[in-house]
């Protein structure tokens, strides 16, 4: 990433920007990058809408190679997202369709499982 784009992603005002420069250079972008864009990202998304996109981007392409990245993103994204618009497609995205029937074991083994499924279930206990 030049220094040029990155003074150009830092006038992005909702994240888009970001997240397109992430989408259309991801095979040139290494992990001080990712982290760059992310926290970029973190700074102007200010409802979760590009945090969340970004993390299932990433998930679908490794789940493992940027688990970091993608633990970041999710968990910037539940903090952003209050109007828990992007929060139940992010479950099921990253946690599979039965994740809910297995929400016992995931929120043991996740925070951001755990996490997201008390916002998006407060009255179930697990």
């Amino acid at each position: 990433m030049t220094e040029q784009e990155l003074k150009a992603l830092r006038r992005d005002t909702d994240g888009l920007l970001t997240y397109e420069y992430l989408a259309n250079h991801i095979g040139e972008c290494g992990p001080d990058e990712i982290d760059t864009l992310i926290e970029n990202m973190e700074h102007v998304d200010l409802t979760g809408q590009f945090l969340a996109s970004a993390a299932r981007y990433l998930h679908a392409i490794d789940p493992e190679g940027y688990a970091p990245a993608i633990r970041t993103l999710v968990a910037y994204a539940i903090d952003k997202d209050r109007e828990h618009k992007y929060l139940p497609d992010l479950l099921h995205a990253l946690y599979g369709p039965d994740c809910i029937k297995n929400a016992e074991s995931l929120s043991a083994s996740d925070d951001n499982f755990r996490r997201i499924y008390k916002r998006l279930y407060p009255s179930n206990i697990i």
